[in-house]
Protein backbone atom coordinates (compact mmCIF):
# COMPACT_ATOMS: atom_id res chain seq x y z
CA UNK A 1 0.00 0.00 0.00
CA UNK A 2 1.18 3.16 -0.42
CA UNK A 3 2.23 5.72 2.15
CA UNK A 4 -0.26 8.55 3.50
CA UNK A 5 1.04 12.09 2.47
CA UNK A 6 -0.29 15.08 4.12
CA UNK A 7 -0.31 18.08 2.05
CA UNK A 8 -0.73 21.66 4.13
CA UNK A 9 -1.60 24.47 2.26
CA UNK A 10 -1.67 27.89 4.61
CA UNK A 11 -3.14 31.02 2.65
CA UNK A 12 -4.25 34.27 3.18
CA UNK A 13 -5.94 36.06 0.34
CA UNK A 14 -4.48 34.42 -2.34
CA UNK A 15 -7.46 33.97 -4.34
CA UNK A 16 -5.97 34.71 -7.11
CA UNK A 17 -3.99 31.64 -7.16
CA UNK A 18 -5.87 29.38 -4.67
CA UNK A 19 -7.58 26.61 -6.99
CA UNK A 20 -4.79 26.34 -9.34
CA UNK A 21 -2.81 25.05 -6.13
CA UNK A 22 -5.75 22.99 -4.72
CA UNK A 23 -6.34 21.38 -8.21
CA UNK A 24 -2.62 20.58 -8.83
CA UNK A 25 -3.21 18.00 -5.26
CA UNK A 26 -6.13 16.76 -6.13
CA UNK A 27 -5.28 15.96 -9.94
CA UNK A 28 -1.83 14.09 -8.59
CA UNK A 29 -4.85 11.51 -7.64
CA UNK A 30 -2.92 10.15 -5.09
CA UNK A 31 -5.29 7.05 -3.40
CA UNK A 32 -4.04 7.88 0.14
CA UNK A 33 -4.11 11.71 0.51
CA UNK A 34 -4.97 14.01 3.15
CA UNK A 35 -5.00 17.28 2.43
CA UNK A 36 -5.37 20.28 4.99
CA UNK A 37 -5.89 23.72 4.26
CA UNK A 38 -5.23 26.56 6.43
CA UNK A 39 -6.53 29.79 6.23
CA UNK A 40 -5.52 33.17 7.92
CA UNK A 41 -9.09 35.01 7.53
CA UNK A 42 -8.96 35.48 4.38
CA UNK A 43 -11.43 38.55 2.99
CA UNK A 44 -11.19 38.05 -1.02
CA UNK A 45 -13.00 34.56 -2.89
CA UNK A 46 -10.34 32.26 -0.94
CA UNK A 47 -13.57 31.03 1.05
CA UNK A 48 -15.88 30.54 -2.38
CA UNK A 49 -12.71 28.39 -3.78
CA UNK A 50 -12.59 26.34 -0.28
CA UNK A 51 -15.74 25.58 -0.06
CA UNK A 52 -16.44 24.86 -3.64
CA UNK A 53 -13.46 22.15 -2.65
CA UNK A 54 -14.08 21.25 0.44
CA UNK A 55 -15.25 17.74 0.38
CA UNK A 56 -11.63 16.96 -0.89
CA UNK A 57 -10.42 18.19 2.16
CA UNK A 58 -9.61 16.55 5.57
CA UNK A 59 -9.88 19.69 6.85
CA UNK A 60 -9.93 23.48 6.52
CA UNK A 61 -10.17 26.52 8.56
CA UNK A 62 -10.16 30.36 7.98
CA UNK A 63 -8.72 32.05 11.40
CA UNK A 64 -6.52 34.27 12.65
CA UNK A 65 -3.00 33.08 13.10
CA UNK A 66 0.41 34.51 14.15
CA UNK A 67 1.72 34.02 10.56
CA UNK A 68 2.69 31.73 8.09
CA UNK A 69 4.62 29.14 9.97
CA UNK A 70 2.27 29.05 12.80
CA UNK A 71 -0.66 27.87 10.39
CA UNK A 72 1.57 25.09 8.93
CA UNK A 73 2.32 24.05 12.40
CA UNK A 74 -1.43 24.16 13.06
CA UNK A 75 -1.63 22.22 10.07
CA UNK A 76 0.79 19.80 10.66
CA UNK A 77 -0.41 19.04 14.19
CA UNK A 78 -3.65 17.43 12.56
CA UNK A 79 -1.33 15.52 10.12
CA UNK A 80 -1.91 11.69 10.38
CA UNK A 81 0.07 10.78 7.02
CA UNK A 82 3.47 8.97 6.99
CA UNK A 83 5.28 11.43 4.55
CA UNK A 84 4.20 15.32 5.22
CA UNK A 85 4.81 18.53 3.33
CA UNK A 86 3.38 22.28 2.72
CA UNK A 87 2.11 23.71 -0.45
CA UNK A 88 2.11 27.74 -0.38
CA UNK A 89 -1.25 28.75 -1.70
CA UNK A 90 0.51 30.43 -5.13
CA UNK A 91 2.22 27.17 -5.90
CA UNK A 92 1.54 24.45 -7.51
CA UNK A 93 2.95 20.52 -8.22
CA UNK A 94 3.78 19.00 -11.39
CA UNK A 95 1.88 16.16 -12.51
CA UNK A 96 3.17 12.73 -10.88
CA UNK A 97 4.64 14.41 -8.07
CA UNK A 98 3.71 12.70 -5.09
CA UNK A 99 3.97 9.25 -6.62
CA UNK A 100 7.57 9.88 -7.26
CA UNK A 101 7.64 10.98 -3.65
CA UNK A 102 5.95 7.68 -2.13
CA UNK A 103 8.71 5.68 -4.47
CA UNK A 104 11.47 7.29 -3.17
CA UNK A 105 10.46 8.41 0.36
CA UNK A 106 9.04 5.34 1.55
CA UNK A 107 10.29 3.76 4.57
CA UNK A 108 13.49 6.25 4.61
CA UNK A 109 12.54 8.26 8.47
CA UNK A 110 15.72 10.14 8.58
CA UNK A 111 15.66 12.21 5.13
CA UNK A 112 14.48 15.02 3.31
CA UNK A 113 13.70 14.22 -0.30
CA UNK A 114 14.93 17.59 -2.39
CA UNK A 115 13.39 17.84 -6.10
CA UNK A 116 14.01 20.42 -8.41
CA UNK A 117 11.50 23.27 -9.19
CA UNK A 118 10.13 25.76 -12.04
CA UNK A 119 10.35 29.27 -11.13
CA UNK A 120 8.49 31.25 -13.30
CA UNK A 121 7.78 35.01 -13.27
CA UNK A 122 4.49 36.28 -13.53
CA UNK A 123 3.86 38.89 -16.89
CA UNK A 124 7.62 38.49 -18.22
CA UNK A 125 7.01 34.62 -19.81
CA UNK A 126 10.14 33.91 -18.44
CA UNK A 127 10.95 30.78 -16.26
CA UNK A 128 13.93 28.88 -15.27
CA UNK A 129 14.54 25.90 -13.17
CA UNK A 130 16.14 25.31 -10.07
CA UNK A 131 19.49 23.52 -9.13
CA UNK A 132 18.80 21.77 -6.57
CA UNK A 133 20.18 18.13 -7.36
CA UNK A 134 23.52 19.99 -8.04
CA UNK A 135 24.09 22.54 -5.68
CA UNK A 136 22.84 20.43 -2.30
CA UNK A 137 26.45 18.28 -2.48
CA UNK A 138 28.57 21.31 -3.17
CA UNK A 139 27.10 23.82 -0.23
CA UNK A 140 26.25 23.49 3.18
CA UNK A 141 23.06 23.79 4.19
CA UNK A 142 24.22 25.43 7.15
CA UNK A 143 25.59 28.48 5.03
CA UNK A 144 23.63 28.65 2.11
CA UNK A 145 19.61 27.78 1.65
CA UNK A 146 19.82 25.59 -1.34
CA UNK A 147 16.66 23.69 -0.81
CA UNK A 148 13.36 25.08 -2.79
CA UNK A 149 10.76 24.23 -0.17
CA UNK A 150 7.86 23.49 -2.24
CA UNK A 151 9.66 20.52 -3.85
CA UNK A 152 10.61 19.19 -0.59
CA UNK A 153 9.54 16.35 1.42
CA UNK A 154 10.12 14.36 4.68
CA UNK A 155 8.54 11.78 7.14
CA UNK A 156 6.32 12.86 10.01
CA UNK A 157 8.20 10.96 12.27
CA UNK A 158 11.43 13.05 11.31
CA UNK A 159 8.79 16.42 11.80
CA UNK A 160 8.01 15.00 15.04
CA UNK A 161 12.08 14.31 16.33
CA UNK A 162 12.94 17.50 14.74
CA UNK A 163 10.06 20.27 15.93
CA UNK A 164 7.96 22.62 14.90
CA UNK A 165 8.60 25.92 12.63
CA UNK A 166 9.99 28.65 14.41
CA UNK A 167 7.08 31.40 14.42
CA UNK A 168 8.83 33.85 15.26
CA UNK A 169 10.03 34.11 11.82
CA UNK A 170 8.17 35.19 8.32
CA UNK A 171 10.42 34.50 5.55
CA UNK A 172 13.30 31.74 5.96
CA UNK A 173 11.91 29.70 8.95
CA UNK A 174 11.85 27.24 5.82
CA UNK A 175 15.66 27.27 6.24
CA UNK A 176 16.25 27.21 9.36
CA UNK A 177 14.00 24.13 10.07
CA UNK A 178 16.17 22.47 7.77
CA UNK A 179 19.54 23.79 9.74
CA UNK A 180 17.94 21.98 12.31
CA UNK A 181 17.41 19.01 10.74
CA UNK A 182 20.75 19.00 9.07
CA UNK A 183 22.10 19.55 12.97
CA UNK A 184 20.15 16.54 14.47
CA UNK A 185 21.30 13.79 11.48
CA UNK A 186 18.75 14.21 8.56
CA UNK A 187 20.32 12.63 5.28
CA UNK A 188 18.78 15.38 2.38
CA UNK A 189 18.36 13.02 -0.41
CA UNK A 190 18.25 15.31 -4.05
CA UNK A 191 16.38 14.46 -7.30
CA UNK A 192 16.96 16.28 -10.39
CA UNK A 193 13.16 15.94 -11.33
CA UNK A 194 10.99 19.14 -11.15
CA UNK A 195 8.06 18.68 -8.58
CA UNK A 196 6.77 22.06 -8.37
CA UNK A 197 6.52 25.55 -9.86
CA UNK A 198 7.14 28.43 -7.96
CA UNK A 199 5.47 31.70 -8.98
CA UNK A 200 7.21 34.71 -8.49
CA UNK A 201 4.86 38.02 -8.67
CA UNK A 202 4.21 41.42 -7.39
CA UNK A 203 3.18 40.36 -4.25
CA UNK A 204 5.31 37.51 -3.52
CA UNK A 205 6.58 37.67 -0.20
CA UNK A 206 10.08 37.00 -0.53
CA UNK A 207 10.57 38.85 -3.19
CA UNK A 208 8.98 41.82 -1.15
CA UNK A 209 10.41 40.66 2.16
CA UNK A 210 13.09 43.12 1.15
CA UNK A 211 15.62 44.69 4.79
CA UNK A 212 13.12 42.64 6.92
CA UNK A 213 14.16 39.84 4.66
CA UNK A 214 17.32 40.04 4.81
CA UNK A 215 17.60 40.66 8.86
CA UNK A 216 16.08 37.50 9.39
CA UNK A 217 18.58 35.77 7.55
CA UNK A 218 21.20 37.43 9.33
CA UNK A 219 19.62 36.47 12.36
CA UNK A 220 19.36 32.64 11.89
CA UNK A 221 23.23 32.92 10.62
CA UNK A 222 24.16 34.49 13.99
CA UNK A 223 21.86 31.70 15.60
CA UNK A 224 24.81 28.92 14.46
CA UNK A 225 27.34 30.87 13.26
CA UNK A 226 27.67 33.48 15.89
CA UNK A 227 27.46 37.50 15.33
CA UNK A 228 30.86 37.88 13.53
CA UNK A 229 29.52 35.60 11.18
CA UNK A 230 26.30 37.66 10.90
CA UNK A 231 27.92 40.95 10.10
CA UNK A 232 30.13 39.24 7.47
CA UNK A 233 26.87 38.43 5.93
CA UNK A 234 25.96 41.27 5.50
CA UNK A 235 28.91 43.14 4.52
CA UNK A 236 28.99 40.51 1.33
CA UNK A 237 25.37 40.96 0.57
CA UNK A 238 26.14 44.94 0.53
CA UNK A 239 29.04 44.11 -1.97
CA UNK A 240 27.21 41.89 -4.04
CA UNK A 241 27.43 43.36 -7.53
CA UNK A 242 30.89 43.39 -6.96
CA UNK A 243 31.40 39.76 -6.33
CA UNK A 244 29.17 38.92 -9.48
CA UNK A 245 30.98 40.79 -11.37
CA UNK A 246 34.44 39.47 -9.41
CA UNK A 247 32.94 36.06 -10.02
CA UNK A 248 32.30 36.24 -13.68
CA UNK A 249 35.62 37.07 -14.40
CA UNK A 250 37.16 34.37 -12.34
CA UNK A 251 34.61 31.85 -14.49
CA UNK A 252 36.30 33.36 -18.18
CA UNK A 253 39.68 33.27 -16.75
CA UNK A 254 39.40 29.57 -15.36
CA UNK A 255 40.47 31.25 -12.13
CA UNK A 256 37.48 29.82 -10.37
CA UNK A 257 39.70 28.60 -7.20
CA UNK A 258 41.06 31.91 -6.57
CA UNK A 259 37.70 32.92 -5.18
CA UNK A 260 37.86 32.74 -1.67
CA UNK A 261 40.88 34.32 -1.27
CA UNK A 262 39.76 37.68 -3.07
CA UNK A 263 36.62 37.80 -1.14
CA UNK A 264 38.38 38.01 2.25
CA UNK A 265 40.53 40.61 0.43
CA UNK A 266 37.01 42.66 -0.23
CA UNK A 267 35.71 41.72 2.90
CA UNK A 268 37.67 42.48 5.40
CA UNK A 269 34.57 41.42 8.01
CA UNK A 270 34.89 37.88 7.03
CA UNK A 271 38.59 37.61 7.54
CA UNK A 272 37.69 34.98 10.46
CA UNK A 273 36.09 32.56 8.28
CA UNK A 274 37.25 29.87 6.07
CA UNK A 275 37.00 30.24 2.40
CA UNK A 276 34.50 27.51 1.98
CA UNK A 277 32.35 29.22 4.26
CA UNK A 278 32.62 32.86 2.94
CA UNK A 279 31.72 31.34 -0.60
CA UNK A 280 28.68 29.78 1.35
CA UNK A 281 27.76 33.01 2.65
CA UNK A 282 28.51 34.79 -0.97
CA UNK A 283 26.31 32.26 -2.60
CA UNK A 284 23.40 32.78 0.00
CA UNK A 285 23.76 36.67 -0.54
CA UNK A 286 23.55 36.24 -4.35
CA UNK A 287 20.02 33.51 -3.66
CA UNK A 288 18.14 36.98 -1.75
CA UNK A 289 19.08 39.55 -4.74
CA UNK A 290 17.09 38.07 -7.15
Amino acid sequence: MLPKITVITPSFNQGKYLEDTINSVLYQSYPNLEYILMDAGSTDESLDIIKKYERHLAYWVSEPDEGQADAINKGFARATGDIICWLNSDDYYLPGTLKFVAENLANKDDSILCGNCVHIVEGKSRAYPSKVHSTLNKLDIKYCDTIVQPSSFWPRVLWENIGKLDISMHYAFDWEWYIRAQIAGAKFIPTAKNLSVYRIHEEHKTGTGGEKRLLEIKRIIERYHGEATGDAFWAIHEKIDEIRNMRKRLQRWGLDRAEGKILKAMVPQAKHLSWFEIVQLSYMAKEIVV
